[in-house]
């Protein structure tokens, strides 16, 4: 059963796969919709042959090897992924790191929103992405993008009413991170830099502390505004791993004037 699932699952996914989707020009008409069999099995450097007879459930279980290059031919999403190697009834390898771009239609959703202070961080808390209102708000992203670094080291240029808040809430979100991770070099060099440098960072850390992302109210500094009362939005973003940061005044509040002062 879980073998004709998984053809099934494969079949399904050849379909609705067009050949511009993976590089591959149109050619002329073709008489079914999707990608051929051959150019499956060519994008997975596998023969023709083996990969027919996994779509036809008589092929030997496929190996972890021959699924990744199956997830990536037919360009599976992350859950797609999981969903695969769940069917062949083996355990997905550790992903190398954490997705570090944005997608532009997310990128482009930043910019038509000039009231609202938006940034999109990856899994280490790196700012990947950001509007304009965002760069004048948060200021020094350009210096310094990663939202750990400077809450732990103080290389922001303002602080927070809510950095203790925060500060559990960026390090689950890294613990979670460096366990989904194990062999991403740049996030355990982040990692190793707070521990070594914040004695509050490794306190914190030691409590495994449990935080989600959702709504909250914080007082900003800014230091040429002065304090800033301001509500804070999280979007996750679960297939890569990434979050979106909106960043919003209350109508007619003395915040939203100065939100479109720096607009």
């Amino acid at each position: 059963m879980v073998r004709g699932e998984l053809a099934r699952f494969l079949r399904d996914r050849r379909g609705e796969l067009r050949p511009v989707d993976v590089g591959i020009p149109a050619g002329g008409r073709r008489r079914t919709p999707g990608l051929r069999r051959e150019e499956v099995a060519g994008l997975a450097h596998m023969s023709v042959e083996y990969y027919a007879r996994l779509e036809q459930a008589r092929g030997p279980r496929p190996s972890p090897r021959v699924l990744t290059a199956i997830a990536g031919a037919l360009r599976l999403s992350p859950a797609e992924r999981s969903h695969l190697f769940g069917l062949a009834g083996a355990n997905p390898p550790a992903p190398e790191g954490p997705v570090r771009r944005v997608r532009p239609h997310v990128a482009d959703m930043l910019r038509r929103m000039p009231d609202t202070a938006a940034v999109v961080t990856d899994a280490s808390y790196d700012v990947i992405a950001r509007n304009s209102l965002a760069d004048a708000l948060l200021a020094g992203l350009d210096r310094e993008p990663n939202l750990a670094r400077r809450r732990f080291l103080g290389l922001g240029h303002f602080e927070s009413s809510a950095a203790e808040e925060f500060g559990h809430i960026a390090v689950a979100r890294l613990r979670a991170s460096a366990a989904r991770y194990p062999r991403d070099a740049r996030l355990a060099v982040l990692v190793a830099e707070l521990r070594a440098a914040s004695e509050e960072f490794v306190a914190i850390w030691d409590t495994n502390p449990v935080r989600t992302p959702g709504h909250r109210t914080k007082t900003i500094d800014h230091p040429t505004l002065g304090p800033l009362r301001l509500n804070c939005d999280v979007l996750a973003v679960p297939d890569v791993d990434q979050q979106v940061v909106f960043i919003t005044a209350d109508p007619g509040s003395q915040a939203a004037r100065a939100l479109r002062q720096l607009a």
